[in-house]
C-alpha cells in the first residue's frame, strides 16, 4: 500500500513529466554545473587539498560537456524563432527587434558551440576551436543583452500601463492589475536570470572581471529559476 502510494503519487508524475523534457534535464545538469564551479572554487580559497577539489573539477567538465552535446542542433530553434519574431508584425517594434537579437544571438552561440564538440570531447583536437569559442561567448553576450533590454522595456510599458489603471477598484480593472502584477513578477524574474547569465560570457570577454566563484553562484542562481520555471510548466 505504501509502495502504491509513492510509485502513484502526484508528485512523481510530475517528476516524470519534468525529466521527460529536454530543458528540464538541462536545467538540472546546469545547476550542477555551475554549482560544482563555485564548490571548486571555495575549496580552492580555503586550502582544500588537489584531492578534494578534483572531483567537482571533473564534474564541471563533463556535466558542461553533456550538456554540450545535449545542444546538438539546438541552434536551429533559435533561427527560426527569430524569423516567427521578424514576421511578427503587430507586436511592439522595440520588443520585436529585441526578440530578433535575442533569437539570432542564441542562434550564433549554439551554432558555434557545436563547432567545438569534437574539441571539448577530444575526439578531434583543433587550434581554431578557442576562437570559435570566444566568439560564441560574444554571441551569447549579444543575446543576453537584447533579452535585458527587452525585460527593462517591457517593465517600463508595464508600469505605464500600470499607472492609467490607478487605484480603480472597478472589477475589470482589478483583474486586469492582477494580471499585470503576474506579468511584471515573471518579468523580473527572467531579468535577474539574465543578469546572472551575462556574468559568464562577460567576464570571458573581458566586459568584467569576476572570479569562479561569482560565476558559480550566480550561474546556479539562473540554473535554480529555470528548474523552477521549467517544473512550473510541467504541473
Amino acid at each position: 500500500m505504501v509502495a502504491d502510494a509513492l510509485i502513484y503519487h502526484p508528485t512523481v508524475s510530475h517528476y516524470l513529466r519534468y525529466v521527460a523534457t529536454t530543458i528540464g534535464r538541462d536545467k538540472l545538469l546546469r545547476t550542477l554545473q555551475y554549482f560544482s564551479r563555485f564548490l571548486a572554487w571555495y575549496l580552492y580559497r580555503t586550502n582544500h587539498p588537489k584531492s578534494s577539489i578534483q572531483p567537482w573539477e571533473t564534474l564541471k567538465k563533463q556535466f558542461g560537456t553533456t550538456r554540450k552535446l545535449m545542444r546538438v542542433g539546438k541552434f536551429v530553434e533559435h533561427f527560426r524563432a527569430a524569423a516567427v519574431a521578424a514576421d511578427a508584425k503587430n507586436m511592439d517594434p522595440v520588443l520585436r527587434y529585441c526578440a530578433v537579437g535575442r533569437q539570432l544571438g542564441y542562434a550564433g552561440y549554439l551554432t558555434l558551440d557545436n563547432l567545438t564538440i569534437l574539441d571539448a570531447t577530444a575526439i578531434r583536437k583543433f587550434d581554431a576551436a578557442q576562437k570559435l569559442g570566444r566568439e560564441a561567448y560574444r554571441f551569447w553576450f549579444t543575446g543576453l543583452s537584447f533579452s535585458i533590454a527587452s525585460g527593462l522595456y517591457s517593465l517600463y510599458s508595464l508600469r505605464q500601463r500600470a499607472a492609467r489603471l490607478g487605484d480603480s477598484k472597478e472589477g475589470e480593472e482589478v483583474v486586469e492589475s492582477k494580471k499585470l502584477a503576474r506579468e511584471s513578477a515573471a518579468i523580473r524574474k527572467q531579468l535577474i536570470s539574465d543578469c546572472c547569465d551575462i556574468c559568464a560570457p562577460a567576464t570571458a570577454l573581458g566586459f568584467a572581471n569576476l572570479d569562479e566563484g561569482m560565476i558559480g553562484l550566480a550561474g546556479t542562481t539562473s540554473s535554480l529559476i529555470g528548474v523552477y520555471s521549467a517544473w512550473k510548466k510541467t504541473a
